[in-house]
């Protein structure tokens, strides 16, 4: 009887440690999904600079939540697993920014210059680990 009542609880054990597993796994997709949902809308997407402040500051917010740590000039180093950076090619000088570039020089002002210039997202990558949006690349597209 005692060996019953052991093989029972042995078998309830499995079965609540394999449910936690699955039901974690399961918070952790659907979390990713709903994170890269956000981002990936604008895949493909004509957007204005206004639109693009809110995607760099959602990145920015996501790094610093996530305590992302910098590297020495200040750029966000990716950690395969929930970082996020985002590249932005100017046509003007034709140059590519960071976020943390434009961030740091303050929101307002390159709202200010290209508020009303439309960009387009034309890369956007994954975490191998995790699923989660880890790049992206707007590019100007007018003037």
């Amino acid at each position: 009887m005692k060996k019953l009542a052991l093989f029972f609880l042995f078998v309830i054990i499995i079965v609540a440690g394999i449910s936690y597993m699955y039901l974690n796994y399961k918070a952790n997709y659907n979390q990713a999904q709903k994170q890269n949902k956000q981002y990936e809308s604008y895949l493909e997407q004509e957007v204005y600079g206004f639109d693009l402040t809110t995607v760099i500051n959602k990145a920015v917010d996501n790094n610093k939540n996530n305590n992302i740590e910098k590297d020495k000039q200040g750029y966000y180093i990716n950690n395969d697993n929930n970082s996020i950076q985002i590249d932005i090619n100017i046509l003007d000088n034709e140059k590519t920014y960071k976020m943390e570039t434009l961030y740091s020089g303050g929101m307002d002002q390159f709202v200010r210059f290209y508020g009303d210039i439309k960009f387009k997202c034309t890369k956007l990558e994954y975490h191998k680990k995790t699923n989660k949006v880890k790049y992206m690349l707007f590019e100007q597209i007018t003037e």
